[in-house]
């Protein structure tokens, strides 16, 4: 039985987009192609090949790869030919793992030797907003926990959001409980390493916790650390960290997802994106089964600049022009965040959502 694009599309959860992308670099192959009108015809057993290709463009496999494995006459021949990828990549993981290692040791001696930053801090006005949503259960957390401002200590301030996932306990604030004992820590020679270590310390309380009666639990955190005239962001799963500032709305994070990750480094295209069964799956977050080290950045602030954090209840709701819009509006902070809980309210508030406004 010969089958539409469309239908094929529909058979496979493939877009008409993909699969023509797919044929132009010959992974998949119409069975058939109408030369007048040039509509692509496949047939109903080539449903699992395409789906393995989609599958392996995921997993960013190269697509010579990706013609052996899905060519191979046998399950035996595939096995072998991606068991051999994989035993190759993981080989040369290992190799750049050394020579970051090395790299960073270098980085953090002349760092230690040079560091002449001032650590006093502007004491900064922030604000905060979250809510359930049409959820069941809010899962969403913020730091600090109420409207005050955080106790400052050391000339440090630190803000965060946590979503979590997988029960209605609060994995989120567990981990934002762990977090908070930087807020009462002294300055010490390396803010950076010190926020480093209290996300670690936050997903052992994490793990801990699934441990003792909640598997499966887990969550996201996205933390700010104002130390002088610098943000020090700390960041694991899909909440985001924002600037506003001279240059506009700057994003300061990406998001730990299998898509986001194929996507950054080219190995999936736009069109390919959308077609995939769960598009927002975690690949880095606090909680068993995935990799819980933060992503870390610096960056210099100005008096003024303003900071956001938010949940994916409100950046995965919002369309991007409208958020901008919102966080880039003059005001203080509380008409900021309350400007964006309007916004996902009116939205319908499909999912938690939570947002941080800070204004140095």
């Amino acid at each position: 039985m010969m089958l539409s694009i469309g239908e094929f599309a529909r058979e496979t959860g493939l877009s008409a987009k993909a699969l023509r992308l797919y044929d132009e670099l010959e992974l998949v192959t119409p069975a058939e192609v109408d030369d007048r009108t040039g509509y692509r015809r496949y047939t109903a057993d080539q449903v699992d090949h395409a789906r393995l290709v989609a599958r392996l463009r995921v997993a960013g496999v190269p697509l010579r790869t990706i013609a052996a494995v899905a060519g191979a006459t046998t399950p035996e021949v595939a096995a072998a030919e991606l068991l051999s990828y994989w035993r190759q990549v993981e080989a040369d993981t290992a190799s750049a793992r050394s020579i970051v290692a090395s790299l960073l040791a270098q980085m953090r001696g002349r760092h230690a030797m040079t560091d002449t930053t001032e650590t006093t801090t502007r004491i900064p006005r922030s604000a905060h907003r979250a809510g359930r949503g049409a959820r069941d259960a809010q899962l969403d957390e913020v730091h600090p926990r109420t409207h005050r401002l955080a106790a400052q200590v050391a000339g440090q301030r630190l803000f965060a959001v946590a979503d979590g996932f997988g029960d209605a306990d609060g994995a989120a604030g567990v981990a934002l409980d762990a977090l908070a004992a930087l807020d009462a820590a002294p300055a010490g020679p390396d803010p950076l390493g010190a926020l480093d270590a209290a996300v670690r310390t936050a997903a052992d309380a994490v793990a801990r916790r699934a441990d003792d009666g909640a598997p499966g639990s887990g969550t996201t955190l996205t933390a700010l650390l104002l130390v002088g005239d610098r943000a020090l962001v700390a960041h694991v799963g899909d909440s985001r960290a924002y600037a506003v500032g001279g240059e506009g709305l700057v994003r300061l994070t990406h998001d730990h997802t299998v898509v986001q990750s194929m996507l950054d480094q080219g190995r999936l295209r736009p069109e390919e994106a959308g077609d995939q069964p769960s598009p927002a799956v975690l690949n880095r977050a606090l909680g068993h089964g995935t990799p819980t080290a933060p992503d870390l950045s610096v960056r210099p602030v100005a008096p003024g600049e303003r900071l956001v954090l938010t949940t994916d209840g409100v950046h995965a709701v919002l369309e991007p022009r409208l958020l901008a819009e919102l966080l880039t509006a003059p005001g203080e902070p509380d008409e900021v965040a309350a400007s964006v809980e309007a916004a996902v309210l009116a939205a319908g508030a499909p999912d938690n959502y939570a947002v941080v406004v800070v204004e140095v």
